[in-house]
């Protein structure tokens, strides 16, 4: 785990906030992206885009090894 570079890092932290974001999505129906952002709104967007763009890295990420 000592060669990851940070944004190896970042991707990583991003896909488990999204993951955890979506099982309280399922769960309780409770957005926390959406509570802390707004709905939809601008900062919310770049939120759901950044976790989306890691999780794509995270599959470049587990094929590379």
């Amino acid at each position: 785990m000592a060669d990851k570079s940070s944004i190896d890092w970042l991707a990583l932290v991003l896909v488990i906030v999204g993951g955890l974001n979506w099982g309280l999505v399922g769960l309780f129906r409770f957005d926390l992206v959406a509570a802390i952002f707004g709905t939809m709104s601008a900062l919310s967007r770049v939120v759901y885009s950044l976790v989306g763009l890691a999780a794509v890295y995270m599959i470049y990420f587990a094929t590379k090894k």
